[in-house]
C-alpha cells in the first residue's frame, strides 16, 4: 500500500498547490479576483465573454447635450495584430492594434451621434487596481473614458476631451460621481471630486497606461505609474463594473462634436485586480487561500513606468497567459474558458488514471 500511497501523491501534487492562488498585490495591499484582457489578439470582442458590446440609445435631453447617443456594436471593432507572437504594429485592419471604439463623424443621424461602449459583464467588482492601455483619438469633438460604474452617484472616471488638446494642452479630467455632483446637475466641478491634470505627453500620439487604485479610503490616479491625484472624499461603497466608452453630445462644456470625420479610441489591453462582493467567489478565495505567507501564494502584479527608467514590458505581462497563476480565476474570456475544460478533463484523466493504479495494485496485494 506504500506503493499505491506514493503513486496518489505523485499524481495529485501539481493539484494541491498553485502561484497566485491568495491573490494578486500593489505592495501590501491583495485582491483576490482578477480580470485581463489582451486587445491586442483579441479576434472577435462577441467572443470575449468577460465583456459586453452596449447598445443603448439616449435622447438630447437625457445626455444633457443638442445630441444624444447611439451605441452600437458596429461602433465596437477589434482589429488584432497579425501574429499571435507580436506586441506591436499594425492591426488586420490597418491603423493601431487593439481594441477600436468608434464615434462616427458627419451629421448625426436622427439627432443621434453613433458611438461604441464595452462593459465588463461582472459586477463584483468591489475595490482594486484598474489599468487600461489606450491611445486616444487627435479628432476633436469626443469624450474617451476609463470608468467604473455602480450608478450615477457612484462612479470613477478618467476622461479625456479631444477638443481640449493643442500643442501645449494635454489634460486628464478626473471624476467621482457623487450625491454633491447629482445636486449640481452632474457637474462634479466645485465638489472637491473633479479634478485636471495635465499629461506630459500628447495621449493621441501613442499608448499610454491609465490607472486608478480604489480602497477604503481613497482613489489614487495614475498614467504610466505616475500618481496623478488623491481623493478621499464621496469614496464608493456598492460592487460595480467597468467601462470602456468613447462617445460625443455635442456638448460645447464637455465632449464638443459632433466630430467631422470618425473617431478611433484603441485599447490594447484592460486588467483588474480587485476584491468580489459575490458570497460564492469569496468561498472560492476562502478555500484556495490556506496560507497567504506561503512561497507563492501571492504574486505581485507588475507595475507599467516609462523610459528612461521605467519597466515598459509590464505592458505586456498577463498572470493569465502564465501557466498556473490564475487557478479558480472563473472569468477569463474564451481561450480560459477552454483551457478550463481541458482543465476538467485533464483532472478527470487522472482520477481515472488513480483508480485504475489503485486497483491494480490491489489485484497485486491480492494475489501476493
Amino acid at each position: 500500500m506504500v506503493f499505491a500511497s506514493l503513486i496518489v501523491s505523485l499524481l495529485l501534487a501539481d493539484f494541491v498547490h498553485s502561484d497566485c492562488e491568495c491573490g494578486y498585490t500593489v505592495n501590501s495591499t491583495l485582491y483576490t479576483d482578477l480580470l485581463e484582457t489582451d486587445f491586442l489578439h483579441l479576434a472577435n470582442i462577441t467572443s470575449d465573454t468577460d465583456w459586453q458590446p452596449q447598445n443603448y440609445t439616449v435622447t438630447p435631453e437625457l445626455a444633457r447635450g443638442p445630441y444624444g447617443k447611439n451605441a452600437s456594436l458596429s461602433n465596437v471593432v477589434a482589429n488584432p495584430l497579425e501574429s499571435q507572437y507580436d506586441w506591436a504594429g499594425n492591426g488586420t485592419n490597418g491603423g493601431d492594434a487593439g481594441l477600436q471604439i468608434i464615434v462616427r463623424g458627419g451629421t448625426p443621424q436622427d439627432g443621434l451621434i453613433p458611438m461604441g461602449e464595452v462593459a465588463t459583464t461582472r459586477e463584483d467588482m468591489l475595490q482594486g487596481t484598474f489599468r487600461a492601455g489606450m491611445k486616444v483619438t487627435a479628432t476633436s469633438g469626443t469624450c474617451g473614458a476609463l470608468f467604473w460604474y455602480f450608478n450615477d452617484t457612484q462612479e470613477i472616471d478618467m476622461e479625456f476631451l479631444s477638443a481640449e488638446y493643442n500643442a501645449t494642452s494635454h489634460p486628464v479630467n478626473l471624476v467621482l460621481q457623487s450625491t454633491e455632483s447629482e445636486q449640481a446637475g452632474f457637474n462634479a466641478a466645485g465638489t472637491g471630486t473633479f479634478q485636471v491634470h495635465q499629461l506630459p505627453y500628447d495621449p493621441s500620439g501613442a499608448f499610454h497606461e491609465y490607472r486608478f487604485d480604489w480602497s477604503n479610503n481613497a482613489v489614487t490616479f495614475y498614467a504610466d505609474g505616475v500618481l496623478l491625484d488623491t481623493m478621499t472624499q464621496a469614496i464608493p461603497t456598492q460592487p460595480g463594473h467597468i467601462t470602456l466608452s468613447h462617445w460625443s453630445t455635442g456638448n460645447p462644456d464637455w465632449s464638443a462634436g459632433p466630430p467631422a470625420t470618425d473617431a478611433i479610441l484603441t485599447v490594447e489591453y484592460m486588467k483588474a485586480y480587485f476584491n468580489s462582493s459575490d458570497p460564492a467567489r469569496q468561498k472560492d478565495w476562502t478555500d484556495r487561500c490556506k496560507d497567504p505567507t506561503a512561497v507563492n501564494a501571492t504574486c505581485a502584479i507588475p507595475e507599467v513606468t516609462e523610459p528612461p527608467n521605467g519597466n515598459v514590458s509590464a505592458k505586456t505581462f498577463f498572470f493569465s497567459q502564465q501557466k498556473n497563476e490564475t487557478v479558480n480565476q472563473t472569468v477569463y474570456g474564451v481561450v480560459k474558458k477552454s483551457e478550463g475544460v481541458a482543465m476538467e478533463l485533464s483532472w478527470k484523466a487522472r482520477t481515472d488514471t488513480i483508480m485504475l493504479l489503485l486497483f491494480s495494485t490491489a489485484l497485486v496485494m491480492w494475489e501476493l
